[in-house]
């Protein structure tokens, strides 16, 4: 059990999330509840997830997201370890992709 399980969730928030039905809400809905370094961070590190997914090493996603070291592994160790969640959205992503070809 992580730590945020054992202080528990509003689901709200998540349910919220899941009302939103495009790019232009979700980027106003992700304005709105977060600041601008907040944002700037979680596109960054979904960012090098992408790049770590594709198999791009860390010199070179350095070099392209200015990401640290740090957050590169700890997106890694996320990837490898974590809830599952990165696989659940790049499956989808990928099962999107097909169906616009």
């Amino acid at each position: 059990m992580n730590k945020i399980d054992r202080k528990g969730r509003n689901d709200d928030l998540y349910k919220a999330v899941l009302t939103l039905k495009t790019i232009d809400e979700c980027k106003k809905f992700f304005e709105d509840l977060c600041s601008i370094s907040e944002l700037q961070a979680m596109e960054q590190r979904f960012s090098v997830a992408l790049l770590l997914q594709q198999g791009m090493i860390y010199n070179d996603i350095l070099d392209e997201t200015g990401a640290s070291s740090a957050t590169i592994s700890r997106v890694n160790r996320s990837l490898r370890y974590g809830s599952g969640g990165y696989d659940v959205v790049f499956e989808r992503m990928d099962l999107d992709k097909e169906v616009k070809k």
